[in-house]
C-alpha cells in the first residue's frame, strides 16, 4: 500500500480525533449553559485534559516495544470508549470522563503514527510528509467544527457524540486492516528505561521538547478565550462561532502548506525561529486590530497560521533527536504540549476575567520568547 494513500487515510482519521479535541473551545459558552455549569468549571476540565497528556510517556513507549499498530489500535479503542460514554449518557461528568478517555486515546495514537512515518521517511523529506498528516488540525476547524455546530444547533449539545461513536468504529477497522502487524521498518526495543535515559539525560533534547511547552502555552491562552472573547465583544452566536473556527482552520491549513514547501528547504531550526517570532508579533497585533469583528478574525488568522508553522516544523525535528527511542521522545513531546496547554488554560480564564484580552496576548508573547531561548539552547548542544 503506497505511502501517499496511507497519508490520506491518516489525515482523515486524525481529522476526526482532532475535531473531538478542538470542539470544546469555540463552543465553551454553549456547553457551559447547556450543562448548567460556569465557565471556570469547563476551564478546569480543559486544564485536567491537558494535564492528562503529561502522563503519555507512561504508556506511549509501548509502541516502541509492541509495535506501531498496537499503539495506534489501543489509542483508537480508548477514543471510541470516550465518545461512546457521552453518547450513551450525556452529562457533565460523562463529558469529563469521555473527553479524558478520548484525549488519552489521541495522545497514544498520534506519537505512534508519527513514529510509524518516522521509521519509513528519510529525515530530509520528513517535514513535508508529516505536514500532510498535520493538515488534520485545520480540517477539524474547516469541516469538523462547522458540522459540530450544525448538530448542536439542531439537536443539542450532545448530538455530535453518537456521530463520532459511529465514525470511531469505522476508523478503528480501517487502521487495523491497513497497518501491518509485522513491520520490517521498526525494530522493537527491549527496554523502555534505556529510551527514557537517552532522552532525559540530554539537556539539548529536553530544551527541544520544551519548545512545545512554551509554544502551546501561548496558543492555549488564545484557544480557551477566543470563543468567549468573540461572544463578549460582538455577540457572536453558534453559527458565527463555527464560522470563526472555519477561518482559523483555513489559517492553519495555510500554515501546514507553508511547512510542506519551506521547512525542509530552510532547515527545521530556522523555520522554528521564524515561526516563533511571527507568532509573537501576531500576539502583539491581536488586541489592537481586534476592535472590530473583521479585525478580530484577521488577527486570529495570523495568530493561528504562525502557530501552526511552529507546531508542524517542530515535529520532524523531534523525530530525529533520539532515533532509537522515537515513540518515547514523541510521547515526551506530547507531554511538553500538554503541560503548555494546561498552563495556558489555567491562566487564560483568570487573566481574561481580571485584566482583559490585552494581557492574555502579552503573556502569549512572553511564552514565544521563552520558546526562542529554548531553541537556542538546543542548538548550542
Amino acid at each position: 500500500m503506497s505511502i501517499r494513500f496511507q497519508l490520506i487515510v491518516f489525515m482523515v482519521v486524525r481529522t476526526i480525533l482532532n475535531t473531538v479535541h478542538r470542539m470544546v473551545y469555540p463552543f465553551l459558552p454553549v456547553f457551559a449553559r447547556s450543562l448548567g455549569v460556569d465557565l471556570s468549571a469547563l476551564s478546569l476540565l480543559i486544564t485536567g485534559r491537558s494535564m492528562l497528556g503529561a502522563t503519555s510517556p507512561l504508556f506511549v513507549p509501548i509502541s516502541d516495544r509492541r509495535g506501531r499498530k498496537f499503539g495506534m489500535s489501543l489509542g483508537l479503542g480508548l477514543f471510541l470508549l470516550g465518545v461512546g460514554l457521552v453518547a450513551i449518557r450525556p452529562s457533565f461528568w460523562m463529558l469529563f470522563a469521555g473527553l479524558m478517555l478520548a484525549t488519552l486515546g489521541k495522545y497514544l495514537f498520534d506519537p505512534s503514527m508519527q513514529a510509524y512515518f518516522g521509521d519509513r521517511i528519510p529525515y530530509e523529506r520528513r517535514g513535508t510528509v508529516l505536514a500532510v498528516t498535520e493538515v488534520s488540525w485545520s480540517m477539524a476547524f474547516i469541516a469538523g467544527i462547522p458540522m459540530v455546530g450544525f448538530l448542536i444547533d439542531r439537536f443539542g449539545w450532545s448530538a455530535p457524540f453518537p456521530v463520532f461513536t459511529v465514525l470511531g468504529m469505522m476508523i478503528f477497522f480501517v487502521i487495523w486492516r491497513m497497518v501491518p502487524g509485522e513491520d520490517p521498518h521498526h525494530v522493537p526495543t527491549t527496554s523502555t528505561r534505556a529510551g527514557y535515559r537517552a532522552v532525559l539525560t540530554s539537556i539539548p533534547t529536553l530544551a527541544g521538547i520544551s519548545i512545545a511547552m512554551w509554544a502551546s502555552a501561548a496558543n492555549e491562552l488564545v484557544n480557551v478565550i477566543f470563543g468567549v472573547w468573540l461572544e463578549d465583544s460582538f455577540g457572536l452566536k453558534i453559527a458565527a462561532l463555527a464560522g470563526a473556527s472555519a477561518v482559523i482552520g483555513i489559517s492553519e491549513l495555510s500554515g501546514e502548506g507553508l511547512v510542506a514547501f519551506t521547512t525542509d528547504r530552510l532547515g527545521k531550526p530556522l523555520a522554528l525561529i521564524i515561526g516563533l517570532i511571527l507568532n509573537a508579533l501576531a500576539s502583539i497585533l491581536l488586541p489592537w486590530i481586534g476592535t472590530t469583528q473583521i479585525g478580530a478574525l484577521i488577527g486570529l488568522f495570523f495568530f493561528y497560521i504562525t502557530f501552526e508553522y511552529v507546531l508542524v516544523s517542530h515535529i520532524p525535528l523531534v523525530t530525529e533527536l533520539v532515533p532509537s527511542a522515537r515513540a518515547t521522545i514523541l510521547s515526551l513531546n506530547v507531554t511538553g504540549h500538554s503541560l503548555g496547554r494546561a498552563l495556558g488554560a489555567f491562566l487564560a480564564g483568570f487573566i481574561y476575567g481580571e485584566f482583559g484580552f490585552g494581557f492574555v496576548a502579552f503573556l502569549a508573547v512572553l511564552f514565544n520568547l521563552a520558546g526562542i531561548l529554548a531553541l537556542r539552547r538546543m542548538q548550542k548542544g
